[in-house]
């Protein structure tokens, strides 16, 4: 009998603000710049695009587009849609590095 196999969608399992807020940061600090975007849209997604659309100031299909595979959101666009996903966006210095 042949297993069924069905595609895991990481959107389903960011039920709160607060699985968003540590998906995001611990792909903040494991991954680079496209993983971040690529992981904002999953985030988008679990809170529905086209409300998040709404609060950025962009249709949905520009959401769909700058958080794509080959988008290139600006950071604008970013730090709005984190204001939406009810986040904020902080800076803190990285372990082990020292800037003096």
């Amino acid at each position: 009998m042949p297993v069924k196999i069905s595609r895991l969608d990481i959107a389903e399992l960011l039920e709160t603000e607060e699985d968003i807020a540590e998906f995001l940061a611990e792909t903040s600090c494991e991954g680079d710049a496209s993983d971040f975007i690529h992981a904002l849209g999953i985030a988008a997604r679990a809170r529905g695009m086209t409300e998040l659309a709404r609060k950025v100031g962009v249709t949905r299909a520009s959401l769909y587009k700058s958080l794509s595979e080959n988008g290139n959101p600006q950071f604008e666009t970013i730090y709005r849609l984190c204001n939406a996903l009810g986040l904020r966006l902080t800076a803190t210095p990285q372990p082990g590095i020292k800037l003096r």
